[in-house]
């Protein structure tokens, strides 16, 4: 090689590299959101995950790893305290000088009531909100791009969440990961709360009209199940990685408007796969699908636990097992971080049919087509139980 073409190519490597690392470091809560933010940053860098998948984003016991990567973060995305509640004080005290974005609170989403109830009547989605109509002109005067969605700058004074100060949350040590995922680092089959939804504390309350122990916001958080909500955020995500990083702007956004087509034409291929089945009947194990249900008009009957996946009591159980059995529940849809057993129990004695279905997509490999594959394999598995 010419002295002139060495020349070159270590400049190119140089210059590479220098822009490689002026790539904003990117946090994100869960994997549904991570998705999302990953394909807004295709062909610029990639996001870091915060909670493993086959993990419960409601408890979680932070690995070093991922506190490094919060301690990295220029910028951190999640759905908000109401999902990870643990995640408020990790967020204050780790990433203090990171943009945070809560996008729950981001305008254009629009949210859905907390239900408590077991049962369901059709279209019981509560009162719908939408942001575009709560301007947050109190978060965040200090964001750097008019595109920045202003009211998402810093969330990480407003609440300070003294009962997390040290994230050990040693009150869950026995809930161990039973599932053993190997593939992760850190020794996760030790810390990772796959029994977190077991709240043993819990399991003898007669009746969930008294929620004493099960706090939770007044709204439903999981989100991110709303295509419509999704595509929101993707400019969102798109608006703030452009203010930390305006040389790479016009791919974000170039990205951000490619995956909002993708996500109308996934919106009009699940409605195509759920038509042949509207009018079917369904259970879930967990009230975390109403976002679904409400976008595609399908609703569900009931939920076995509310959306705090905290345990059921018996008398919700009861309620559940009579709408079952009186009024022909066609489907029964249990979760894998769930006790199969209680799903037995549930079916005890009736005809349903039963599939499987998991808001976080514990199966699928993190990245860009996760959220797609997600909710196409949730659309699937209805469509195959009903």
């Amino acid at each position: 090689m010419s002295r002139n073409l060495l020349s070159i190519s270590i400049t190119a490597t140089l210059l590479g590299g220098t822009a490689l690392a002026d790539v904003p470091s990117v946090a994100v809560d869960i994997a549904p959101v991570h998705s999302l933010v990953a394909r807004v940053m295709d062909g610029v860098g990639e996001p870091s995950l915060i909670v493993q998948p086959g993990a419960s984003p409601h408890e979680y016991n932070l690995r070093p790893s991922e506190a490094a990567a919060l301690q990295e973060a220029d910028l951190v995305f999640w759905i908000g305290e109401d999902l990870t509640p643990w995640m408020e004080n990790a967020v204050e005290t780790l990433a203090g000088g990171a943009t945070v974005t809560t996008l729950l609170e981001a305008d254009g989403t629009t949210l859905l009531d907390f239900r408590e109830d077991a049962l369901f009547e059709a279209h019981d989605h509560g009162d719908d909100e939408d942001h575009d109509d709560h301007g947050h002109e109190d978060h965040g005067d200090d964001h750097k791009d008019e595109h920045a969605h202003d009211d998402h700058d810093d969330h990480k004074d407003e609440r300070a969440h003294d009962d997390h100060d040290d994230h050990a949350h040693d009150d869950h040590d026995d809930h161990k990961d039973e599932h053993g995922h190997d593939d992760h680092d850190h020794d996760k089959e030790d810390d990772h709360a796959h029994d977190d939804h077991g709240h043993e504390e819990h399991a003898d309350h007669d009746d969930h009209d008294d929620h004493e122990g099960h706090a939770h916001g007044e709204h439903d958080p999981h989100a991110w199940l709303s295509p419509a909500n999704a595509s929101t955020w993707l400019n969102v995500i798109a608006a703030q990685l452009s203010a930390a990083d305006p040389e790479n702007a016009g791919k974000y956004f170039e990205n951000a408007a490619a995956a909002r087509a993708e996500m109308e034409a996934l919106s009009a291929e699940i409605a195509e796969t759920l038509e042949p089945v509207k009018g079917g009947s369904f259970i879930v194990f967990h009230d975390a699908y109403q976002y679904f249900e409400n976008d595609f008009d399908f609703p569900a009957s009931g939920a076995i636990s509310i959306g705090d996946a905290s345990d059921p009591s018996p008398a919700r159980i009861a309620e559940i097992q009579a709408r079952i059995r009186d009024e022909g529940i066609d489907c029964v849809l249990a979760e894998p971080q769930f006790n199969s057993g209680l799903i037995a129990t549930v079916l005890e004695g009736t005809e349903a049919n039963t599939g499987v279905i998991d808001p976080l997509s514990t199966e699928l490999e993190p990245g860009p087509a996760l959220y797609p594959q997600l909710l196409r394999n949730m659309a699937n598995t209805l469509a195959e139980c009903l």
